[in-house]
Parts: structure tokens; sequence; C-alpha cells
């Protein structure tokens, strides 16, 4: 019998259940300072992973991760996949009883209006997402139906993609005032945003969950980029909640008297992207793209400049879909890397612009890109360094906007919690086709690849599907295609005692506020 990805959502991923007695209202205020900002807070037209520590606060998905790392039904009280012929077919039934922020019910209408704003490529960056969809059903208030063309492994590993959007509220007020104030069915609904400053939030009364909601009535979110500035604000108590305790002061943090600390895991894959589709790069070789590999010393970077705050990982995170225990990373070998260079015609190295994000996305971003460039620079991969803050930085990877990334760049996509590579695969490792979505931000051409890559897509039977990712990495990791993979961070919080905190994956990279409050 297959084992489809729906069974694993409808077996053991059961629905969480609400207790029936009365729960207290929500009082006080709590502060806490995220140390990156938003570039979009509506989910359609979002490109940003940073974007879901914000607007995920407000809106919400049909499924999740929940802490323990099982994905469960949430928006969706149940959905399964059928066959129509040869053709899936996923059936969702809505919990009922959801409300919007301002008041509406949430209907299959929501979902058929989020469906159409995030495949049309006019307003959605993630339009491919949907390409396999043939058609949105509505079967009654609270039931719809998915039919799909094909296969869609991608859609049914990332949590049935769509964000439940206020399909009345939005066509009232517009696009852009909806970027401004979101309205969604999540804990907390907006109040009030400063850009670059902090984001006012106020638990919702009629949120459906009453089990797992926040117990504070205010959330200040204050955006504090720099983490000296950052921790300062935490130390003389601006703040009660710190994102992204600087790795070199984690074991600082966790003497600290009245507080508590918690390290996970990040659901964000770090990699160096280099241009090897343009045939006059220097990396179109794989004998140079080996060469950056054996350059660069990871596990150093891990010890000596995120102090142990990160996990290798070779083209699959441990844990994921596909994982294998099996594939090891590239030596750190710089006498190898030099012959690399040789046999490639590069006896004397070359010169090379190396784009580097100065914007602390995780800890220690900028740091880690200048340590990679060192060892680059160290075997005749000489690096001309330019760093770039987070929106010029995102836009810039993207081969469907202004610019070519043509030299290295460091880079990251995440393949979540618990991760499948099946999405960041296609966007960076399947040759550029424009106006499909495959390789958004991909600078690599490889007919082999792109054909398992779109066999991934179509495959939702869970053994079939982490086979051939295990297929497709060792053919990728062979190759160095798609970019050399080196961690995924470790990212380190900390909280006052008088602080309740219980960490969601996600959205947001644990930076969800599902469960947070103020012990009475």
């Amino acid at each position: 019998m297959k084992k489809w990805i729906a069974g694993l959502a409808m077996t053991s991923l059961a629905a969480l259940t609400m207790p029936a007695h009365a729960q207290k209202p929500a009082t006080g205020t709590l502060t806490i300072g995220f140390g990156a900002e938003a570039v979009m807070m509506d989910p359609s037209r979002s490109a940003a992973g940073v974007d879901q520590y914000f607007f995920g606060q407000m809106i919400e998905q049909l499924v999740r991760t929940d802490p323990t790392l099982k994905i469960v039904n949430w928006l969706a009280e149940s959905w399964s996949i059928s066959q129509d012929g040869d053709k899936p077919v996923i059936t969702v039934k809505l919990r009922p009883g959801v409300k919007f922020h301002n008041g509406d019910p949430l209907t299959s209408e929501d979902f058929e209006f989020a469906y159409e704003r995030q495949r049309d490529p006019k307003i959605s960056k993630w339009s491919h997402l949907l390409a396999a969809v043939e058609k949105f059903e509505i079967v009654d208030t609270l039931t719809f139906r998915v039919h799909f063309k094909e296969g869609d492994g991608s859609f049914t590993s990332g949590n049935l993609i769509l964000w439940a959007l206020p399909k009345h509220y939005m066509q009232k007020v517009g696009d852009e005032e909806f970027a401004r104030a979101p309205v969604g069915t999540g804990p907390w609904k907006f109040v009030s945003r400063t850009i670059k400053e902090e984001l006012r939030l106020e638990a919702f009364d009629d949120y459906w969950n009453k089990e797992h909601r926040p117990t504070v009535k205010n959330l200040i979110i204050k955006i504090i980029p720099e983490d000296l500035t950052r921790v300062a604000a935490f130390k003389t108590g601006a703040i009660d909640w710190i994102d992204a305790v600087p790795p070199a002061m984690t074991e600082e943090f966790k003497k600290m008297a009245g507080v508590q600390t918690g390290s996970f895991v990040s659901p964000n894959n770090m990699y160096i992207s280099m241009d090897a589709v343009d045939k006059n790069s220097k990396f179109h070789d794989v004998r140079v793209r080996q060469a950056l590999a054996h350059a660069i010393d990871v596990d150093a970077i891990i010890k000596k400049v995120l102090f142990g705050q990160g996990e290798r990982y070779v083209e699959v995170g441990r844990g994921s879909l596909g994982y294998d225990p099996g594939l090891k990373p590239y030596t750190y070998d710089p006498k190898l890397s030099r012959e690399l260079l040789r046999q490639a015609g590069y006896p004397n190295g070359f010169d090379i612009p190396c784009y580097n994000l100065t914007t602390p996305r995780e800890p220690y971003q900028k740091e880690v890109g200048e340590a990679y460039f060192a060892y680059a620079t160290s075997v005749g991969i000489r690096c001309k360094v330019q760093g770039q803050e987070y929106g010029t930085w995102i836009t810039f990877g993207r081969r469907d906007r202004q610019g070519h990334m043509d030299g290295l760049y460091s880079n990251m996509w995440g393949h979540g919690l618990p991760g499948d590579p099946g999405t960041p695969w296609a966007g960076h490792v399947h040759t550029y086709v424009p106006g499909k979505g495959w390789g958004v931000t991909s600078v690599h051409s490889d007919p082999e690849l792109d054909a398992m890559i779109e066999e991934l897509k179509r495959t939702m039977d869970l053994d079939a599907r982490a086979a051939l990712i295990r297929k497709i990495a060792r053919v990728k990791h062979e190759r160095v295609a798609g970019g050399l993979t080196t961690y995924r961070p470790v990212v380190t919080f900390a909280w006052r005692d008088k602080v309740t905190f219980k960490p969601w994956p996600a959205p947001g990279f644990w930076r969800s506020m599902q469960e947070i409050g103020l012990k009475q």
C-alpha cells in the first residue's frame, strides 16, 4: 500500500484538541526584541522568510508544525487525498467557528480567494507552487477540493501552501491597506506599525484555539538589528524576550540569574551560490566549484565564528525527508583546492565579485560570509566583497528581477522543520525558466538534475519521494550543483523568568508567539 503524505497528516498528525474549561482573559503588556524587519506583510506578495516573523503572528495556514516537530491539522479540521482517474484531489474540511479579526467567519470562499491571489504571477512570487493545480472547487461553506493535473509533492510537504486571507475585507480595503494592517485568523491582531521601529499587536479574544494561545494582552515587537543594542535593551529591562542572542554571548545568557534560554536548529539551510550557468563564468567548470568546496573550512567557521551555534549539513539536514547520513561533506583541503584550480586553467587564481548579506538575518551572518570569502581568497578565488542589506540582497538574488548574480553569493533557503528540499531545489538548483517558477534564484543548469527535480515535484508517495531526494542529493553534491551547502544556524532566545514561552517552529523560524505570556 502506498504511503501518501496526506495519510501522515490524517493519522499521526491529528488535530489539536481544545479544553472545555473557560480561559482567563489575557492581561498585561510584553515587549520583545527581534533582530530583523519584515519586507512585506502580505503573504501573497512576500518573498522573504523573515516576513513570517511578522505576518505569521496574525495569518494562519491549513496545516502547521507543532513544538514537537509533528505536522498538525490547523485551520483544516481534516484533509485527505483521493484520485479522480489518474489525477490527485485534495479535499479539505475547515474547522468550524473560526473568525477573522474583523469578525468575518472563515469559509471556503476565503481560501478560493487566497488561491486565486497566490497563483497570479502579477501578485505572487510563488505562483509556480500552484502550477500543478487544475482547479479549485468549493463544495460547501467549510469544504473545498483542490484538483491537480498531476501529482504535487511540494504542495503537500509545504503545509498545503495556502494562507487564510479575508476575501471580503481585502476586496473592500485593497492590497496596500491590507499589507499595512493585515487581518487574519491568528492569535494576534494588528494594532499599529512603525517601520524599522516596532509592531504592536493585541491578543485576539475570539481566537479559535482555546488551548494554544497567548496569555498576555499586548505584545510590542521592537526591531533592533544591532546585536549589542538588542542585548543592552534586554539587560536594562527595555525588552523581556530577546531574539538571536549573539553566539559569543550564549553562555553568558545561560548563566544570567532570572533568565531562561532556548536554542533551536533553524529551518534555514545556508549555502554559497555561485554563477555556474554562464559559460564564461569560472564556476561553469565543476573543478572550480569543487575547488571552492575544498577551500572553505565550514567546521572551523561553526566553531570559531559561530561559537558552535550551527549544525553542518550536506544537501539535506538531519531529520529531513531523504536525509542520508552516509553523504559526507567535502574535506577542507586547500592544497587540493589549488590543484583543482590549476587543472581548470587558473594556476594563478582569479578575481570574482562576492556578495555578502550585512543584515543579521541569522546570527553573525555577515561574519560568516566574510569567513567564506576569506577562505576562498586564500586559495586564489580572490573575492571583491560587496555588502548588501536585506532588501537589496533578497531582490538581487532573484532571476526575475533586475541584475544578475555574477560571482559568489552567501545565500539561504529554508527546507522547513521537518524538512523537505523539493521546493528549495526547484528554486535554486533547477535551470531558470522565465515565467514558470523554476530556478527563481538559480545560477545553475543541469538537464539531468532538472528532470529529477521535476519528477520529485510530481512524487507524493513518501517512500518514493525520500529515495528520489537521496538520489538527487548525491548527484547535486558530486557536481556542487545549485550551491555549496554549509550549515543550519542554531538560534538562541532568552526571556525573563516572569515570561512564559513555548517555542513553535513555524511560521517564523521558532519566533511564533503562539504561546507567550506573563506569569500571574
